[in-house]
């Protein structure tokens, strides 16, 4: 008899049925097939030829925790083919935003939920694209950027979220459930990926993976970071700062910027936090004690912070794509390759590691996009 099939012996009840998360839900707009092609133009004219269905854009309200342990209300778009027959889930977390009109409740032309998710809803998938903390219906809270909780967290609720609507509406939903993200979108979708297999039993039936770009290996990218020279550029340079600034806060270590960074970086960021201009290497603006305490290990506040939002070494079991230029100037494939290695050294058999040739941070989203697409649909 196939594996799947569950005896009646009682174990269905191991994992407890979790309480509703869903709090409100609104539609958005519906739109036709015609009006979703004549989005993509030009260099995304390609993507006219993926519109198979029309749909449904809808925000959600749910409750999720934030990083303290407080309730909080959140939100996010949920986007459904308009068809009868029984559809898979697709979890799609965005990349960094930095202004809340980005985010996908708010489905505006810029957002990627717009885009890329009206694409993969076009072709059959139900998709529940998270705000993540700090933006939409919280975003008078400062967002967990690039912290592993706050993202997995406010990612799995808007699932659970998701199920609640569709339940509520009579949806058909086949039960299974794909997970996809690039940039700090692969970074939360590895992260959801690990609090999924590790702490939710038999809750879903999550059947595949597929990350673009994340920083997964937190303690050694910090490092090279903090030793090497990296681009300069200011716009990259203030993702960096902003990485620093937030676990600052979450873990309450509470620095004085000269605590980290050199004159005149120090008063710079302690004015302008994560808006700051700096255009030169990020090694250079650290200040030597610091440097110190993380090369020496003695820094233990600041380390026990970035190991905390380390999720390269782990043994997933669910089938897990790893998309990565290898020329991202932004996000280092090191990320990637470590996480990789990592994984397949623990036991794992069924990670692929797919190199990019030569892509940056921006021109790799195509490829991710167009594999992922491919990936999922050959499990379809």
């Amino acid at each position: 008899m196939p594996t799947s099939c569950k005896q009646s012996n009682g174990s269905e009840s191991v994992t407890p049925v979790p309480s509703r998360t869903l709090v409100s839900s609104s539609l958005i707009g519906e739109y036709t097939t015609a009006q979703l092609r004549s989005r993509f133009t030009g260099v995304n004219a390609p993507l006219q030829f993926f519109i198979r269905y029309s749909i449904k854009a809808y925000r959600l309200e749910y409750t999720t925790t934030n990083t303290d342990g407080k309730s909080i209300k959140a939100s996010g778009a949920l986007i459904i083919p308009v068809m009868s027959t029984p559809i898979p889930m697709l979890s799609m977390q965005h990349g960094t935003i930095t202004s809340d009109n980005d985010a996908p409740s708010n489905f505006t032309t810029s957002s990627e939920a717009y885009s890329f998710g009206s694409v993969f809803a076009s072709q059959g998938y139900i998709i529940a694209a998270p705000d993540y903390i700090g933006y939409g219906a919280s975003k008078d809270l400062p967002h967990t950027y690039e912290q592993r909780n706050g993202l997995a967290t406010a990612s799995l609720d808007m699932i659970r979220a998701s199920r609640d609507f569709l339940s509520d509406q009579q949806i058909n939903w086949d039960k299974r459930l794909f997970i996809a993200g690039y940039s700090e979108g692969g970074y939360a979708t590895m992260s959801l990926q690990k609090k999924i297999e590790e702490e939710t039993g038999s809750e879903f039936n999550l059947v595949a993976s597929s990350c673009g770009a994340g920083a997964y290996d937190k303690p050694a990218f910090m490092k090279q970071l903090i030793n090497e020279k990296s681009t300069g550029v200011d716009y990259v340079n203030r993702l960096y700062v902003w990485v620093l600034l937030t676990y600052d806060r979450i873990y309450g270590i509470n620095r004085p910027m000269s605590g980290y960074f050199k004159e005149p970086y120090a008063t710079q960021i302690t004015a302008q936090g994560k808006d700051v201009s700096i255009n030169v290497s990020l090694n250079q603006t650290f200040s030597d004690s610091f440097k110190q305490g993380v090369n020496t290990g003695t820094d233990k506040a600041f380390l026990a912070a970035v190991q905390d939002n380390d999720v390269h070494d782990w043994k997933p079991v669910t089938r897990t794509r790893l998309y990565h230029g290898d020329a991202d100037e932004i996000v280092n494939f090191l990320n990637s390759q470590n996480a990789y290695d990592a994984m397949i050294k623990r036991g794992a058999t069924n990670v692929e590691l797919i190199r990019i040739s030569g892509a940056t941070h921006a021109t790799g989203i195509l490829s991710f996009i167009l594999g992922t697409y491919d990936f999922f649909g050959t499990i379809q």
